[in-house]
């Protein structure tokens, strides 16, 4: 066993490999410490046995002294093989994409917003004064007039103290008559005089109290409307409390708005717009007719609003409005998809063509809607720009042109 040690330790010195030096140390420390039963084992086992032990060790020892070398004539056998290159092979294929030719074209700077249809005038309508109706006078749904009588409430306490009134004006009347003709021939007092026309200034004032009061239990439409559904039934009582009815003018009709920041100053009073209602496939025209005068402090945006002269009163106030505003048209200007561009370094970069390859350049952006943007600088007239697989694209890269759009 002690042969076997040395053995072991001869072949570590003259390999002097450190990956096996402290495994076959362990190895030997372990069959040192097991020497005490080498000689139990020596004495036990048969001849055969002891045989096949030593070879077994003895292949193993072989196994770990030539596993390194064989190992390192695969490997370098592996690294004599070059290696791939990606960006050779990627630079090798030419990557489909598509391509338009930049032409002049027209911008429209186009402002798009919703907005709610509102009636042109809309009041509820009460009476100013207290009592049992009496007359309701107009039809649910219909459209009244201004100044129609819509409903009235009790005043027979009101006409006979105005008929009470009017039958003393002729008295009062004919006093001031004779005290004037005797003050003519001073055969009264000017102060006479005076009291007698001061109570028929005062029988007169009392007779337009009345009527004022008779007035206010007429219920009349404040203008021509639609009149809507009735809230109360001949004989309830009313009060300034109690609502008749709504009362609605929807020709024409109202359209509100909100507006930016940006273009506080290009819709103005008389700016034209379109506006398109759900379900409904026509375009409308309005005229803005008034814009609020300073910014909302929460959404930073102002109110406006624009009519409509809703012909007819076909459209009903409550829908929602799509509404565009062209601002302005820019003419014989270069205009790119959004799509062909993007954003790299804090630059907005696209993509040309020429000679098969793909050419990066910088862009100076304008006027940007939905779809398009407006090129300042970068691009020319003529040019051939990539439009898709831009995120894709390197500067040099080959490319070959699938489809060029119109």
């Amino acid at each position: 066993m002690l042969n076997i040690y040395c053995v072991v330790l001869f072949v570590t010195m003259l390999y002097k490999n450190r990956e096996f030096f402290f495994c076959l140390r362990h190895l030997s420390t372990k069959i040192c410490n097991f020497g005490s039963q080498t000689r139990y084992i020596h004495n036990t086992m048969r001849k055969p046995v002891k045989i096949a032990v030593v070879i077994g060790i003895a292949l193993l020892i072989l196994g770990m002294i030539f596993f390194p070398k064989i190992k390192n004539a695969f490997v370098g056998d592996n690294n004599d093989q070059p290696a791939a290159s990606p960006m050779g092979a990627r630079g090798s294929q030419s990557l489909s994409v598509n391509a338009i030719v930049l032409k002049p074209k027209s911008l429209n700077d186009v402002f798009r917003t919703k907005g709610v249809l509102l009636p042109d005038e809309e009041v509820d309508l009460i009476f100013e004064t207290s009592g049992k109706i009496t007359q309701i006078n107009f039809k649910e749904g219909s459209f009244v007039n201004k100044g129609q009588l819509l409903a009235k409430v009790n005043d027979a306490p009101l006409q006979a103290e105005l008929k009470k009134l009017e039958a003393q004006l002729p008295l009062a009347q004919e006093r001031v008559f004779r005290q004037r003709t005797l003050l003519d021939k001073d055969a009264v007092s000017q102060e006479a005089f005076e009291t007698v026309t001061t109570e028929l200034d005062k029988l007169k004032a009392d007779v337009e109290l009345v009527k004022a009061r008779i007035a206010q239990t007429e219920l009349r439409a404040p203008f021509s409307g639609m009149i809507g559904l009735r809230m109360v039934s001949e004989g309830a009582y009313a009060s300034p409390q109690v609502m008749v009815s709504k009362l609605t003018k929807i020709s024409p009709l109202k359209i509100e708005f909100s507006v930016n920041e940006r273009q506080e100053d290009e819709i103005v009073d008389g700016t034209k717009l379109t506006f398109t209602v759900e379900g409904d496939l026509n375009t409308y025209e309005a005229s803005v007719y008034a814009v609020e005068t300073s910014l909302e402090s929460n959404t930073l945006s102002l109110k406006a609003r624009a009519r409509y002269a809703n012909p007819g009163g076909k459209m009903k106030p409550g829908r929602s409005a799509n509404i565009e505003i062209q601002l302005r048209e820019i003419t014989n200007t270069l205009v790119i998809p959004s799509i062909a561009s993007l954003a790299e370094m804090g630059q907005d970069i696209a993509y040309t063509y020429k000679n098969g390859k793909a050419h990066r350049v910088v862009l100076t952006k304008g006027l940007r809607t939905a779809s398009s943007v407006q090129i300042v600088e970068g691009l020319n007239i003529g040019d051939t720009l990539l439009t898709t697989g831009v995120m894709q694209l390197r500067d040099g890269m080959n490319v070959s042109i699938a489809q060029m759009e119109e």
